[in-house]
């Protein structure tokens, strides 16, 4: 009987194999699995079969890190940039606002990689070298910085720096206020010699130097009489020094007023005290309706589409990224003719022309001095800005050739014509 039983099981097992072995002919193997074909002489050989793929670059997730929130002028423009490139990619961006520039930095490009992010935008100089620990940390994910000046001497290939020519758009809102003195003058309202500009800066940094040279050159480009004097905050966000820093300079004289800082503290107390004044990173117009005559920012867009597209197709990011006013990402807000001169319009658009063909250059050494004289060189720190050791010669054609040699800027000099009135 058992011996019965063992025959039976034996053929029911032999059954069952073959059975399994007519299923797995009519499946096609696997393509990395499939056997290899005999190539015959002087016949094409067969297709080959699709090989394992290759690994895809991650699914695209953006993570965004910012010093302050939607209230900073700055920080608000890079918000919207973010937003505005993400909703092109077709993606949600993650924001994260009001990141110190600290060790703060660092936790949150972390966090964002831990909620699988591969590529982090941060936006302020200082946070610079927490980007960069993170970039060391995590060398999978892509960490662009606005501002910096490292990337193209760290060697670090996942950490990229990007900036714009933003003094080209500072030249045209000095030009404009340039045209608001002149109409001043012509109407009685100062003299030639009350043309004096007050201009508000966070910091005596080189970007901020760059800006308001520029600016002060736009307006001396239309306006030879003009003077300008500058205080500092030492701040980028602070309502209440930027206000402060407005009504020293309208208490000094100046009968119109720019700025490099983030708040609506000056453009608000130039308004309150009908002074014309030009701002940065956005349109005032509806808050400052009597006053407000332009702005000049980077748009941002183009850059963080071109960074998030290499991204996703696992394409090199180029380490140290410029855009300028040709390039679009230079801007000027539309022009509040309620406050502006009569022309401004078509000054600043064969101005912009001129900028964009290269005829005009911002920094024209025939048109600024120093100390009564005329630069021909200047070693300018293009590596680091940490301890100054200037390296490169960053003047010849006649112009000061900013942001050429690094994207962050370097124009660090102190003009005539140009009074700190801190110092």
């Amino acid at each position: 009987m058992k011996k019965t039983i063992a025959l039976l099981l034996a053929v029911v097992m032999c059954l069952a194999l073959a059975a399994c072995g007519s299923q797995k002919t009519e499946t096609p193997a696997p393509a990395e699995q499939a056997a290899p074909q005999t190539e015959q002489a002087g016949a094409e050989a067969p297709a080959e079969p699709a090989a394992e793929p290759a690994a895809e670059a991650p699914a695209l997730k953006a993570g965004f890190i910012f010093l302050h929130d939607e209230n900073s002028t700055y920080d608000l423009n890079f918000i919207n940039a973010a937003k505005d490139a993400c909703a092109q990619l077709g993606i949600e961006p993650i924001l994260k606002t009001g990141i110190p520039e600290g060790q703060e930095c660092y936790e949150a490009a972390a966090e964002l990689v831990d909620e699988g992010c591969t590529f982090v935008f941060a936006d302020s100089f200082g946070h610079e070298s927490f980007l960069l620990q993170a970039a060391k940390e995590f060398p999978n994910v892509q960490f662009c910085h606005a501002t910096g000046t490292q990337a193209h001497t760290a060697g670090v290939p996942n950490y990229h720096n990007a900036f714009a020519s933003i003094y080209e758009g500072r030249f045209l809102g000095g030009v404009a206020a340039g045209l608001k003195l002149n109409q001043m003058i012509e109407e009685g309202k100062i003299t030639a010699e009350q043309a004096k500009v007050g201009y508000v800066g966070a910091f005596p940094y080189a970007e901020v130097k760059s800006g308001y040279t520029s600016f002060f050159l736009g307006v001396r480009y239309v306006c030879p009489s003009a003077t300008m004097e500058v205080t500092f905050t030492n701040s980028w966000y602070d309502p209440t020094l930027e206000k402060e820093g407005a009504i020293k300079l309208i208490n000094d004289g100046c009968v119109l007023i720019s700025e490099h800082a983030d708040s609506m503290g000056a453009p608000t107390e130039c308004e309150a005290n009908n002074i014309p004044f030009v701002f940065y990173n956005g349109s005032a117009a509806n808050d400052c309706p009597n006053t407000f005559i332009v702005a000049s920012r980077i748009d941002w867009t183009p850059y963080m589409v071109y960074a998030m597209t290499c991204t996703a197709e696992g394409k090199d990011i180029g380490a140290d990224w410029t855009g300028t006013i040709a390039t679009g990402s230079v801007k000027m807000t539309d022009i509040n003719e309620q406050a502006a001169a009569p022309g401004t319009a078509e000054k600043l658009a064969e101005v912009q022309e001129l900028l964009e063909s290269g005829k005009l250059q911002v920094f024209d050494t025939s048109t600024w001095t120093v100390n009564g004289e005329t630069k021909t060189e200047y070693m300018a720190d293009v590596d680091d800005m940490g301890d100054f050791q200037p390296d490169t010669n960053v003047i010849a054609d006649g112009y000061f050739h900013e942001s050429e040699f690094r994207s962050a800027p370097y124009f660090d000099i102190d003009i005539d014509g140009i009074i700190n009135i801190d110092a």
